[in-house]
């Protein structure tokens, strides 16, 4: 039987993976930066100069993500639910949709260009087992979104409701770092993770910090 790490390998160069994988997944480099038309010069300016593309099956795009060239971070949170060195409202990068998409709690996304900012789900007994972690990423629309300052929580979440046409944040879930492939299926929540590598800046130390980001799939009802 092929091995899990082997198919894994030909999931994200592309090839053909088992036939249990119908909607196979796959990244890839994006040698463009993210659309300055879209975007406020202050949001443009912080992002990296290149991207990555998920592309579902053959050639079906997914979405294109830029990310900020550095962010500045604090010690990590201590505790089992918070896993990344984020501060709430922080900007950590762009996504754009070429279609429709759906976020982590199948709301629709519409085609067009976001910024994603940094959250931490609330403890309110609300949300309890939609996720192993409080880690998420906020949609905005672009064009709504001008300053890389960090964005107060309630403005946040009522610009990324909005963003969704919905009564509820649009979001993307984080996850903790597993492997070190640039994409990966938790095949028990049909989960596709896309592992993004940034770079982070604590005080005058700056290290390379990558993110685990569901970027298809649902949380469990």
């Amino acid at each position: 039987m092929m091995s899990r790490y082997l198919l894994g390998c030909l999931v994200v160069l592309g090839g053909i993976g088992g036939s249990a994988y119908a909607a196979d997944h796959r990244v890839e480099a994006l040698k463009e930066a993210a659309p300055k038309a879209e975007l406020s010069e202050n949001i443009a300016a912080q992002l990296a100069s290149t991207g990555v593309r998920i592309i579902r099956g053959s050639t079906r795009s997914v979405c294109d993500i830029w990310i900020c060239k550095e962010w500045a971070v604090k010690a990590p949170a201590k505790g089992d639910d918070i896993i990344y060195p984020f501060t709430p409202g922080q900007l950590i990068g762009v996504v754009r949709y070429a279609r429709k998409g759906s976020d982590f709690r199948d709301q629709d996304i519409a085609k067009g260009v976001y910024t994603l900012r940094y959250a931490q789900q609330p403890v309110n007994g609300d949300h309890v087992g939609t996720s192993p972690t409080r880690d998420f990423l906020l949609l905005m629309k672009a064009s709504l979104d001008k300053s890389a300052a960090k964005v107060d929580y309630k403005k946040l979440t009522e610009a990324s409701a909005e963003a969704v046409e919905s009564t509820h944040p649009g979001l993307l879930a984080l996850q903790r770092l597993k492997g070190d492939g640039p994409i990966r299926n938790n095949e028990e929540h049909d989960w596709w993770i896309v592992r993004l590598q940034g770079q982070a800046k604590m005080g005058a130390v700056s290290k390379k910090q990558p993110l685990d980001l569901v970027i298809v799939g649902q949380a469990a009802e």
